[in-house]
């Protein structure tokens, strides 16, 4: 952990207040504990997107890491103007360092998701935009940017407790040869990589940064791919 940051772990109350908010997602009860959100979940939050952001500049120097809400901290509201599901909250807590000049979510980037009782660790881009998805098929079949991918999610493959997470469609897209050794990854709208557990006690103090790390380090090379994605020069 990098000198002069301070990240001490989140709390027990931090769990507490996720867990209540399950049973009592309404504005009123939310406004009734908004310094237990401020105290235990945002200051915390903040103090994670520092001192972690400064650990992954080692994978990835260009790494972006704000703590503010609708930057690395996602919002705890949802929008629920389409929705059947009304509930003001969400009920877990997401963090995200990402990579590129897009907009965050279109950047591959590393993610942190608590949901008592499980952790969430992942590493890709969840949904690709148009242009980006068509440049990643292009890369999927290519000769060289190909087998590279292949050998990269092979590796993931290999790693106990990781999945790998995008798949979408049920035909391989016109225009692309079904018999292709890459062909599956065509049926993705998104490519990433996740690893879930209930909570480990590294989440309370401040090795949860070197866990964290440990679960990243494995999928640097899937992040590296897809940033590197956008500058391929294909045939």
């Amino acid at each position: 952990m990098p000198e002069g940051l301070s990240f001490e772990g989140f709390f027990k109350e931090t769990i507490d207040f996720f867990m209540n908010l399950k049973k009592n997602n309404s504005r009123e009860w939310f406004d009734s504990k908004r310094e237990d959100y401020e105290r235990y979940v945002l200051e915390p939050s903040r103090a994670f997107v520092k001192a972690m952001g400064e650990c992954l500049k080692a994978i990835s120097p260009n790494i972006l890491a704000i703590p503010k809400v609708n930057r690395s901290l996602f919002r705890i509201t949802r929008d629920t103007r389409f929705s059947f599901n009304k509930a003001p909250y969400k009920t877990n807590l997401g963090i995200y360092f990402w990579e590129g000049s897009r907009s965050r979510l279109e950047c591959s980037g590393f993610y942190f998701h608590l949901e008592p009782p499980r952790i969430i660790l992942g590493v890709g881009v969840y949904i690709f935009p148009r242009n980006s998805l068509d440049r990643f098929r292009l890369a999927v079949v290519d000769p060289e940017y190909g087998e590279e991918l292949s050998g990269i999610i092979d590796k993931i493959s290999k790693k106990r407790g990781y999945e790998l997470g995008g798949k979408h469609y049920k035909r391989i897209p016109s225009g692309f040869d079904a018999s292709h050794p890459n062909a599956e990854l065509l049926l993705h709208n998104g490519l990433y990589a996740s690893y879930e557990k209930d909570i480990p006690e590294e989440l309370y103090s401040s090795r949860l940064i070197s866990y964290c790390w440990e679960k990243y380090y494995p999928l640097a090379p899937l992040h590296r791919w897809l940033v590197l994605m956008s500058s391929f020069k294909l045939d």
